[in-house]
Order: structure tokens, then C-alpha cells, then sequence
């Protein structure tokens, strides 16, 4: 076997003890507000000027608390393996959705109204459009990689571990790469796609983290209960003997 392919191997063996170890709610729950926010990015909450924010806000916290807590107990690489997982199963939805929406049949909502208006909406909603999936997709996987690494960083130049610690760091990650996953989209997908200005793009994106930042500092003390039942109860620690061996 090639030097590549032991590599790669030995990365897919590092994941699927990974996802033994951690919770299957919090991955369950992770991948859920990934494939929320990302189908209710469709629908706009608020429209008003340079002020824009789309309904996925409501579960893009969820995403970034899931992150910290995981990077918290388990480090940065696990938090960016799971978020590439959140990804990819994301995709998966998408494609199915797209393929589906193709289909003949008529959504419930059609016989309400007998327009077939309303099945072109759907399908066009449910369906998504490339361009839409690329930038989400983009701008999530940058994020993460972000979030896990400035979480990582703030937090081994912390002395002290309680929520305190735990809030500032996840705080202060999670705005920065809520920010950028911001970003990424709108320019990928508003700037290029529907015309909006770079002051829009950037006004729109500091609104959007900060928002978002304020949904994960309301449920924050939940997330540090988590890690710290996570502490007292040795979860993972099978993954964490994994990773010692592999690297004595």
C-alpha cells in the first residue's frame, strides 16, 4: 500500500473513532442546523437598506456553539473533521432535494391555490440553485476551519478553565468566523450574482455575526454544562488514548 494510501486510511480509521466518541446527539444535532440553515437561508427576515438577514440566522448559532463545544473536549482538528461530515451530508440533502424537485408530482400547498405558480416556487426553493450550494458551502467550510483554529489558539493561552474561559474564546471565534462565513456568501453569491455593493456586503456581514453571536451567547451556559458532564464523565477518552498511541 502506497504511502497516500496508508495516509488516507489512517484518517478515515481517526474519523470513525472520532464519531464513536462523541455524543450522537451533538452530531446529530450539528448536521440538522447545518442542513436548516442552509434551506432557510431562502427566506428573508429582515430587508431594510444596507440591513439584510435571512431566516438560516435561527440555526447558524447552533452550528458555531456545536463547534466550540466539540473543539473544546476534542480539538480543532475534530471539530473541522465533523464540520466537513456536517458538509457533506448538507450536499447530500441538497442533491436529493434538487433531484426530487424535478419530479412531476404536485406539493400539497398546490391544491390550496391549483397554481401551478406555487410547484414552480417549491421545486425552485427546494431545489436550490448552484450557485447558492457553492457559496454556502464555501463560506461553511472556511468558517469552521476559522472557528476551530482561533478557539484553539484563545484557549491553550488560557489559564483557567471554567465558563468564563470557555465563553471568551468562544466568543470572540465565533463573531470572527461568523463573520467571514458571512462574507464568503454574500460576495459569492449577493456581490456577484445580485449586484450588491461592497458596503452592503461587509454591513450585511457584521450584522449577520453579530446577531448570530448573540443567539450562541444566550445558550452558551448550556454549552458549557455540556463540556464540563463531558469532563467529569471521561467522554472520549477512548479517542483520546487513540491519539496518544498513534502518537507515541
Amino acid at each position: 500500500m502506497s504511502t497516500f494510501k496508508r495516509r488516507v486510511a489512517q484518517e478515515f480509521n481517526d474519523i470513525k473513532i472520532l464519531l464513536r466518541n462523541i455524543p450522537s446527539i451533538t452530531v446529530t444535532v450539528f448536521i440538522l442546523s447545518v442542513v436548516c440553515a442552509n434551506l432557510m437561508a431562502n427566506k428573508e427576515l429582515l430587508n431594510v437598506g444596507y440591513v439584510a438577514l435571512d431566516c438560516g440566522f435561527a440555526f447558524s448559532w447552533i452550528m458555531f456553539l456545536c463547534m466550540d463545544v466539540i473543539c473544546k473536549r476534542y480539538g480543532p482538528k475534530a471539530s473541522i473533521e465533523v464540520s466537513i461530515i456536517a458538509l457533506l451530508a448538507n450536499l447530500t440533502v441538497c442533491g436529493l432535494f434538487f433531484l426530487l424537485s424535478l419530479t412531476p408530482g404536485k406539493w400539497g400547498e398546490f391544491y390550496s391555490f391549483e397554481l401551478n405558480e406555487v410547484n414552480s416556487a417549491l421545486n425552485n426553493t427546494f431545489g436550490g440553485a448552484w450557485y447558492v450550494v457553492l457559496g454556502s458551502g464555501l463560506a461553511f467550510l472556511t468558517s469552521s476551519v476559522v472557528n476551530a483554529i482561533l478557539n484553539y489558539s484563545l484557549g491553550k493561552n488560557l489559564k483557567k478553565n471554567n465558563f468564563i474561559a470557555f465563553a471568551f474564546r468562544s466568543y470572540t471565534s465565533t463573531i470572527i468566523a461568523q463573520f467571514v462565513d458571512n462574507f464568503i456568501f454574500a460576495t459569492v453569491v449577493s456581490k456577484i450574482f445580485f449586484g450588491w455593493t461592497w458596503t452592503q456586503v461587509v454591513v450585511c456581514s457584521i450584522i449577520g455575526a453579530v446577531c448570530e453571536l448573540l443567539g450562541e451567547i444566550l445558550f452558551s451556559g448550556f454549552g458549557w454544562k455540556v463540556v464540563k458532564n463531558w469532563d467529569e464523565e471521561n467522554v472520549g477518552n477512548e479517542y483520546f488514548n487513540y491519539i496518544e498511541k498513534k502518537r507515541a
